[in-house]
């Protein structure tokens, strides 16, 4: 296997480019054969789960028969339009959080979030922003990186709780490590009371899912930490998540989503799609894990695991 081109993004460039692309008036032709080029730019937004997820789209399309180089571009606000114009032809997107911020694009800041706990609903809402912009949202797999809620391990066994219902019906005081957003985020402190009745008396504003977050947890300052489902570092800090039992949060599962005129072929969805049958949650917090605590490269974990799987 030739090596993995990983380039580093340089944004004032690709920001310019990105300004000439195809405006969405002349995308509207979503009629015409789906195009299948056979050298493709796969996206990555720069950090461990996209890096990883783009290593294994890049390793799969190989296979296919197609040659890919992987772009490293931070920022949803330059490679999304990289994406309409075809300088990129494939990223790893978040149905829900993507659908929300097409929506936005599209209808303004304050628009009405789309996104939602309920997939189908979610992926039909993204899809019809996505389609008149050119673009093709792939079928989701059985990953998911949503916000989700942990607790220390010995507190869980303390109080008998696997879930945000059992912590709620246990009617105990929550002092919660966060984002200061906490507050009024409708997934956040306000659903945690509104959903689970939970008895949340202070958001403590460390951030989502940092080290010190989970430190205040871990010594019992804080008795609960907003992070994800595939947080890869729960267990250094003796952490357990919670189940989201009444589904509070929005349907974050991974999608690949390409441009159609380069990308929309059945030899590329095909290729991506072989790996909707494998990868879990699960997975994604193990692969995870090896690079951010193992110090393990992205392209070296991803090829492993696909070869675990059988799909190269």
């Amino acid at each position: 296997m030739r090596p993995r081109l990983l380039l580093a993004a340089v944004a004032l460039t690709l920001a310019t480019a990105c300004a000439t692309g195809p405006s969405l008036e002349k995308q509207g032709a979503v009629t015409a054969p789906p195009g299948d080029s056979k050298h493709l730019t796969i996206g990555s937004a720069g950090f461990t789960e996209s890096d990883l997820l783009a290593q294994m789209y890049a390793l799969l399309l190989d296979k296919a028969g197609y040659r890919t180089k992987i772009l490293s571009v931070t920022n949803r606000e330059i490679y999304e339009p990289a994406l309409e114009s075809g300088q990129i032809d494939v990223v790893p997107e978040y149905a829900a959080t993507f659908a929300d911020w097409l929506n936005a694009k599209a209808h303004g800041a304050d628009a009405e979030p789309v996104g939602s706990p309920d997939l189908n609903r979610t992926m039909t809402a993204l899809r019809a922003l996505a389609t008149p912009r050119g673009l093709t949202v792939l079928d989701p797999g059985r990953g998911v990186d949503q916000n989700a809620f942990a607790v220390a391990e010995s507190y869980a066994r303390q109080h008998r709780l696997r879930t945000l219902s059992d912590l709620g019906a246990a009617k105990l005081p929550v002092r919660l490590a966060a984002g200061d957003e906490c507050v009024q985020r409708p997934y956040c402190e306000p659903g945690l009371k509104k959903t689970y009745g939970i008895d949340v008396t202070a958001v403590d504003p460390k951030g989502v899912g940092t080290t010190q977050a989970k430190q205040a947890v871990q010594s019992g300052q804080d008795q609960m930490v907003l992070t994800t489902t595939t947080d890869a570092t729960l267990g250094e800090f003796g952490l357990v998540l919670l189940a989201d039992d009444k589904h509070l949060q929005n349907a974050d599962y991974i999608v690949p989503v390409v441009n159609r005129s380069r990308a929309g072929s059945k030899g590329v969805t095909g290729a991506l799609g072989r790996l909707n049958t494998v990868l879990t949650t699960a997975d994604l917090a193990s692969l995870n894990e090896q690079v951010d605590s193992w110090r393990r490269l992205p392209e070296d974990v991803a090829k492993d695991y696909l070869k675990s799987k059988h799909l190269i």
